[in-house]
Protein backbone atom coordinates (compact mmCIF):
# COMPACT_ATOMS: atom_id res chain seq x y z
CA UNK A 1 0.00 0.00 0.00
CA UNK A 2 1.40 3.32 -0.64
CA UNK A 3 0.90 6.33 2.30
CA UNK A 4 -2.36 7.75 1.11
CA UNK A 5 -4.02 4.38 0.83
CA UNK A 6 -2.26 3.65 4.41
CA UNK A 7 -4.10 7.27 5.47
CA UNK A 8 -7.52 6.17 3.56
CA UNK A 9 -7.36 2.90 5.62
CA UNK A 10 -6.88 4.74 8.91
CA UNK A 11 -9.37 7.27 8.23
CA UNK A 12 -12.00 4.62 7.74
CA UNK A 13 -11.05 2.45 10.49
CA UNK A 14 -11.64 5.74 12.91
CA UNK A 15 -15.10 6.24 11.00
CA UNK A 16 -15.92 2.92 11.59
CA UNK A 17 -14.11 1.85 15.31
CA UNK A 18 -12.32 -0.58 13.63
CA UNK A 19 -9.75 -1.47 16.68
CA UNK A 20 -7.72 -4.18 14.66
CA UNK A 21 -7.15 -1.96 11.65
CA UNK A 22 -6.18 0.99 14.26
CA UNK A 23 -3.60 -0.63 16.01
CA UNK A 24 -2.63 -2.67 12.52
CA UNK A 25 -1.76 1.39 10.73
CA UNK A 26 -0.78 3.54 14.13
CA UNK A 27 2.68 2.79 15.36
CA UNK A 28 2.79 1.38 19.05
CA UNK A 29 5.50 4.87 19.11
CA UNK A 30 3.44 7.60 17.37
CA UNK A 31 3.61 10.87 18.39
CA UNK A 32 0.57 12.58 18.60
CA UNK A 33 0.10 16.17 18.75
CA UNK A 34 -3.43 17.42 20.04
CA UNK A 35 -3.83 20.80 19.27
CA UNK A 36 -5.18 23.96 21.42
CA UNK A 37 -5.53 24.72 24.90
CA UNK A 38 -7.95 21.85 26.47
CA UNK A 39 -7.78 19.14 28.48
CA UNK A 40 -6.57 16.53 25.97
CA UNK A 41 -4.27 19.39 24.32
CA UNK A 42 -0.37 18.79 23.82
CA UNK A 43 2.00 15.91 22.43
CA UNK A 44 1.12 12.52 23.51
CA UNK A 45 3.79 9.60 22.96
CA UNK A 46 2.84 5.99 22.18
CA UNK A 47 -0.49 4.45 21.84
CA UNK A 48 -0.13 3.84 25.50
CA UNK A 49 -0.83 7.74 26.01
CA UNK A 50 -2.60 8.24 23.18
CA UNK A 51 -5.26 5.36 23.22
CA UNK A 52 -6.39 6.05 26.59
CA UNK A 53 -7.02 10.28 25.23
CA UNK A 54 -9.35 8.70 22.74
CA UNK A 55 -10.96 6.92 24.85
CA UNK A 56 -11.66 9.61 26.75
CA UNK A 57 -12.67 12.09 24.15
CA UNK A 58 -15.05 9.39 23.22
CA UNK A 59 -15.75 8.84 26.98
CA UNK A 60 -16.66 12.87 27.32
CA UNK A 61 -18.74 12.87 24.12
CA UNK A 62 -20.57 9.73 24.80
CA UNK A 63 -19.70 8.32 21.63
CA UNK A 64 -20.58 11.32 19.66
CA UNK A 65 -17.37 12.61 18.41
CA UNK A 66 -16.25 11.52 14.90
CA UNK A 67 -14.64 12.22 11.56
CA UNK A 68 -17.58 12.80 9.44
CA UNK A 69 -15.91 13.66 6.22
CA UNK A 70 -12.43 13.18 4.73
CA UNK A 71 -12.81 15.04 1.05
CA UNK A 72 -8.62 15.15 0.23
CA UNK A 73 -5.71 13.05 0.32
CA UNK A 74 -2.64 15.05 -0.33
CA UNK A 75 0.94 13.48 -0.04
CA UNK A 76 4.25 15.28 -0.01
CA UNK A 77 6.71 12.12 1.12
CA UNK A 78 5.94 10.89 4.24
CA UNK A 79 3.13 12.92 5.02
CA UNK A 80 -0.03 12.83 3.98
CA UNK A 81 -2.44 15.85 4.16
CA UNK A 82 -6.23 14.87 4.68
CA UNK A 83 -9.02 17.77 4.61
CA UNK A 84 -11.71 16.56 7.01
CA UNK A 85 -15.18 17.98 9.19
CA UNK A 86 -15.16 16.39 12.62
CA UNK A 87 -18.57 16.48 14.77
CA UNK A 88 -19.32 15.78 18.14
CA UNK A 89 -22.14 16.97 20.94
CA UNK A 90 -21.40 17.06 24.73
CA UNK A 91 -24.01 18.41 27.21
CA UNK A 92 -26.12 19.92 24.69
CA UNK A 93 -22.71 21.87 23.15
CA UNK A 94 -22.36 20.84 19.22
CA UNK A 95 -19.35 20.51 17.45
CA UNK A 96 -19.09 20.59 13.88
CA UNK A 97 -15.95 22.25 12.05
CA UNK A 98 -13.58 21.38 9.31
CA UNK A 99 -9.82 20.67 9.60
CA UNK A 100 -6.90 18.81 8.37
CA UNK A 101 -5.19 15.91 9.91
CA UNK A 102 -1.59 15.49 8.87
CA UNK A 103 0.20 12.01 9.44
CA UNK A 104 3.98 10.99 8.67
CA UNK A 105 3.68 7.43 8.03
CA UNK A 106 7.19 5.40 7.92
CA UNK A 107 7.48 1.47 7.58
CA UNK A 108 3.64 1.33 6.28
CA UNK A 109 2.81 2.57 9.97
CA UNK A 110 1.53 6.38 11.16
CA UNK A 111 4.13 7.35 13.76
CA UNK A 112 3.26 11.28 13.81
CA UNK A 113 -0.10 12.96 13.77
CA UNK A 114 -0.67 16.60 14.04
CA UNK A 115 -4.39 17.57 14.07
CA UNK A 116 -5.77 21.03 12.91
CA UNK A 117 -8.87 22.82 13.81
CA UNK A 118 -10.73 24.99 11.82
CA UNK A 119 -12.16 26.69 14.71
CA UNK A 120 -9.38 26.23 17.93
CA UNK A 121 -11.28 28.15 20.08
CA UNK A 122 -14.88 26.09 19.63
CA UNK A 123 -13.09 23.42 19.64
CA UNK A 124 -11.35 23.79 23.36
CA UNK A 125 -14.58 25.34 24.75
CA UNK A 126 -16.24 22.19 23.34
CA UNK A 127 -14.11 19.99 25.19
CA UNK A 128 -13.24 22.16 28.31
CA UNK A 129 -10.22 22.02 30.86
Amino acid sequence: MNNIDIAKTYIKAVQTGDQATLGSTISPDVIWHQPGNNRFSGTHRGMAAVGPMLGKMMEVSKGTFAITRADHYMANGDWVAITIEFAGERDGIQLKQPGVDLIRIEGGKIVEVRLFSSDQTQEDAFWGQ
